[in-house]
């Protein structure tokens, strides 16, 4: 199992338990992921830690004072 934090830039976007796919863009050092369709980004991560699942769920939404954040759960 992996969790991974993504920016959700408007509130209510996504709600916990909202099953999710995920795009896979390449940058040229690292992969980001996107949730369907355009809701929310994850950060850089390094090709050695390269995410194969591409469904998840997620677990949890964080609002701060930078904004929202989507922790997703997914089965590799």
């Amino acid at each position: 199992m992996r969790e991974m934090e993504f920016k959700m830039e408007r509130q209510g976007l996504l709600k916990e338990g909202d099953a999710i796919t995920v795009t896979e863009g390449v940058l040229p050092s690292n992969y980001y992921y996107t949730i369907d369709p355009s809701l929310a980004m994850s950060g850089n991560v390094p090709f050695s830690e390269r995410m194969l699942a591409r469904e998840g769920v997620v677990t949890k939404i964080v609002e701060n004072d930078r904004g929202f954040y989507v922790m997703a759960r997914f089965e590799e």
